[in-house]
Order: structure tokens, then sequence, then C-alpha cells
């Protein structure tokens, strides 16, 4: 049984052990991080505690946890300040302490649900990270960071929350349809463009779900590798760590503009992407052919490489992105595939690029 392991140093420091089947054994690794604890407090979401929870739950029943279980709506709407009072009101009411842990058992949005209310009851109590989608297990259960959204914006409220330990069963990626698969595809391809050109090359060579899976051990632990290395150089996203956020700026606008209901945050991100790159083009900051390059790797996929967007959602999107600053905005875009740099630019400067790639 193939086993792959990671150390990340921030926080108090936390493994990711990525495993087949380690939902079986999830309770012996999270007995060995959290020796102290005598109660788990499970999220998950409609979706996954069908699938899911029982395997969870019997394995932590197995090593004497008493498990309480936590199930909200899956979905991006879940990711709000409603569900996080709800959350906190079923915690408290279940007696909970500073020695007992929250597990999020489900994709990005459970986690950052999860990881919010955590690190905020109580100020804050232990947990763990299982997540059961391709872009969750890549992507937000690695580096702390949790949010909800606000009717003004994505992920607009947060905290930091580093766990304490991170579970991944690549086998439960097998029930994710494949809409779902491609859209953390983009996540992945993201890690290429940002930091390999070899990893964004080995990825091009497998347009296909079942090639990408029958590698998947090794795709999880370049993303992870990868992730780990800007969080513990940048913990609190105050520099590098904004090179994970290529695409996002106007991906966040894509997925605006659709109400959050249109586009998936993986399809956003890959459009976003291909139009940073199309920028970076335009600005002769990123090599010619780049923008296509994201075409050639994307389509096959079935992700869009363009998503059509009015001037007015880029602008809200670009005048709330975190990486604002008065009248500016830090843009993370190409050099070449695997180097990226950030630049600051003029809102408007930048509004008015991308008015002309959109006419154009």
């Amino acid at each position: 049984m193939e086993t792959k392991t990671l150390h990340v140093d921030a926080g108090s420091g936390y493994d990711i052990l990525m495993e087949p089947d380690i939902l079986d054994r999830a309770g012996q690794h999270i007995r060995a991080a959290l020796p102290r604890a005598k109660r788990l407090f499970v999220v998950t979401d409609t979706n996954v505690s069908p699938l899911y929870g029982p395997r969870l739950v019997a394995s932590l029943e197995k090593l004497s946890f008493e498990v309480h279980t936590h199930v909200i709506p899956a979905g991006e709407t879940s990711k709000s300040a409603a569900e996080l009072v709800g959350l906190w009101e079923w915690l408290t009411a279940r007696g909970v302490t500073r020695t007992d842990a929250v597990i999020a058992l489900g994709g990005g949005v459970v986690g950052d649900l999860a990881g919010f209310a955590a690190s905020t009851v109580l100020r804050g109590v232990d947990m763990v990270q299982i997540p059961t989608t391709l872009l969750s297990q890549v992507d937000s259960s690695v580096g702390g960071k949790t949010a909800i959204d606000l009717s003004t914006g994505k992920n607009l409220a947060g905290t930091f929350c580093q766990p304490k330990l991170v579970l991944m069963d690549p086998g439960v990626l097998s029930t994710l349809p494949d809409a779902d698969f491609m859209s953390g595809m983009a996540e992945v391809i993201k890690y290429g463009c940002i930091w390999s050109a070899d990893f964004f090359d080995f990825l091009a060579a497998r347009p296909t779900r079942a090639a990408l899976t029958a590698d998947i051990l090794s795709i999880l632990y370049t993303c992870c590798d990868i992730k780990r290395r800007v969080v513990v150089e940048d913990e609190h996203d105050t520099g590098l760590r904004m090179i994970l956020n290529f695409g996002h700026t106007l991906g966040h606008a894509y997925e605006l503009a659709g109400h959050y209901e249109t586009w998936t945050h993986g399809q956003a991100v890959a459009a976003g992407m291909v139009t940073a790159a199309e920028l970076g083009q335009r600005l002769e900051i990123t090599e010619p052919g780049a923008a296509q390059r994201l075409r050639d790797i994307l389509t096959p996929l079935g992700l869009p490489t363009h998503i059509p967007c009015d001037l007015a959602h880029m602008e809200k999107a670009v005048s709330i992105d975190k990486k604002s600053a008065g009248d500016n905005v830090t843009l993370i875009l190409l050099e070449k595939i695997g180097v990226v740099r950030p630049l600051t630019l003029p809102k408007a400067e930048v509004l008015d690029a991308l008015r002309r790639i959109t006419e154009a």
C-alpha cells in the first residue's frame, strides 16, 4: 500500500497523509495527532455524509472517540454567516471543550466553514481536515485559510486556522462527478503554471480522467508539496503566498457574474488563468503563446477558457480583491509557464486592459 507524507511547518506543525483507504484508519491517525481528545465533532454535507460518514464514524469509534455529526446542505450557499452561527450553536449546545476537536469531512465549503468555526469557538479548538474533492485535496485543505462568503463577495470574512492533521484518501475521488473532478484540475494546473513547467507538461500529457487517476497520488503529492513550500514561507498571505491566487482575481469576477451558480470555482479559475495570461501578453510581461498553451491543456478536460463577463462585474471583483490597496491592485501574472510574478497596477489601468481584451 503506497503512502505519501508531507510535513507542514506552519502553526504548531502538522502532517499531510495520503493513502488509499486511509478513511478506514482515520481513528488511529487522529488519536496519534490528538492524544488528549475524547470527543470529535464531525462536520460534513448532504452529499458526503451518506457516502463516507459511516466509514469515518466507525473508524473513530473503534478508537473510543465520542463522535457527534453535523450535516450542512451541500453547495456554496452553506459558506454563510447563518451556517457559521448555526455551527457555533450546535458545538456549544453539545458542550464542546478546548480538548475536543472539529473534523471537516468534505470539500472546500465544509473545510472552510468547519475551520472558521474551530478557530473561533471558545477562541479556538483543534481541527482535522479530511478533504473529499480533488480541489480541496490539492488546495483548500492545506495552508490554514478559512472563510465564508458575504453578499458583497466571496471569502471576505475568515481566519487562519492551521489543522492538526490532513488525511487524504484518493479513493473517495471515484464518486466525484466528472465536472467536479475537472473543476479540481484547474487548481492542479495552476500549480504547474506558478511553480513547475515540468509538472505542467506532465499534466498536458494526461488529457483524460483515466490517465490522471492512474497517477493521482503523485499529482496530490506534487500539488501539496508546492503549496506546503509556499505556506511555510508566507503563512499569513503577505508575500509569496499571493502567487497561489493566479487566475483567481478574474475567476472571482466570473463567479460573481454567474451569481455563484453558473460556474464552479475551478471553471472560473480556468478561464481566469487564460485571461490573466492574455493580460500579461498585452502588458508584454507574459511570453507569447502562454495563453494558447493554457487553452490547449484546459480544453480536453472540458474546462472553459473564456467566460463572458461585463466590465461592471470585473470592476466589482477587482475593487474587493484582498490584494487591493487603495487605488491599486496586485495581480499575479505569468512570465512563462512555471514562473509568475506579482505586479501592482492602478485598478483603472487593469480594467482598461481587460476591456480591450474583452472587445478584441
